[in-house]
């Protein structure tokens, strides 16, 4: 937690947003606003994880950004947390046009084309890199109000995560994680410790689901490391070894950056590998991952 001393009373107290970007050389004094994006129509994560929420905040259906010179971006964290991404300098605000060339590939929600909509041009700065995905904010009570001038809306500064944390483990049927989050898990084992005990304490059959067409991957993982031994050759290789994955890595080398990798049940780790496949096998007939999926037998 980032604290700072007020000498004359002695006390302690959380350091302010605005206070911390002025450390770091921004003008504070411009016209900034800061954005909180969460919203239960748009999964703003998965935009991010994808590298499209630059795109995603550039294009907005009511002037929001017209009259700013710079944006300070965030995800929504939890409870009326958030936490930072960047900060971008607004450039241009250009007539929208439904030809754009830069709209990402696979952008899931082109829907939104279909109205009008304003277009900026926006350029990401060197700000604060070193705390993206780790500085957390209190945003306050107004959740709603996602996008509010940074003078008139003291945040605190209430937490910096430390570097290489993914999120909380909540819970072992709450599992859902990209590639990037679960090789960052792999290689950053003490600040997601949580996450390394967990996954290896129980045995389990997992799934694995490619978000480019909807295919999935049954597995099962047994024997002492569990679930996290099994991933853990994921995070390294991309395939695991599994024949399928690995004609599909051939073909397209970065389709794994669309792999998600969940939990469908955790087992004693107990049982012997043959009774963990047969929980496997039950759940490859249920998914039909053999006869429309990736699994091969």
């Amino acid at each position: 937690m980032i604290i700072k001393r007020c000498q004359r009373q002695g006390k302690v107290r959380l350091v302010l947003l605005s206070e911390l970007l002025s450390m770091r050389d921004l003008d504070i004094s411009k016209s900034i606003k800061l954005v909180r994006h969460q919203d239960p129509n748009y999964d703003t994560k998965y935009l991010y994880k994808r590298g499209m929420l630059d795109f995603y905040q550039s294009i907005q259906t009511k002037d929001r950004f017209g009259n700013c010179e710079y944006l300070i971006s965030f995800l929504g964290y939890e409870q009326s947390k958030a936490i930072y991404i960047g900060a971008y300098k607004v450039i241009g605000k250009p007539t929208f046009n439904k030809s754009l060339e830069n709209v990402p590939p696979d952008y899931p929600y082109m829907e939104v084309f279909e109205q009008p909509l304003f277009h900026y041009e926006i350029e990401k700065i060197d700000l604060l890199n070193d705390l993206a995905d780790r500085l957390v904010i209190d945003w306050g009570a107004s959740t709603r109000s996602w996008c509010q001038w940074l003078r008139n809306n003291p945040k605190r500064v209430v937490e910096i995560l430390p570097a290489g944390y993914v999120k909380e483990f909540s819970g072992f049927e709450d599992v859902i994680l990209t590639f990037d989050e679960l090789q960052t898990i792999v290689k950053s084992p003490d600040p997601n410790r949580i996450w390394h005990t967990m996954l290896s304490s129980v045995a389990g059959v997992y799934l694995i689901t490619d978000m480019t067409d909807g295919n999935q991957y049954v597995g099962s993982a047994s024997g002492k490391l569990g679930i996290m031994g099994r991933w853990r050759s994921y995070a390294e290789t991309k395939h695991g070894g599994n024949i399928k994955l690995m004609a599909l890595l051939q073909v397209e080398p970065e389709r794994y950056k669309n792999f998600q990798y969940s939990i469908l049940r955790t087992l004693p780790k107990s049982l012997t590998q043959t009774e963990v496949v047969s929980f496997e096998q039950k759940y490859k007939q249920k998914l039909g991952s053999r006869a429309f999926g990736l699994n091969g037998n």
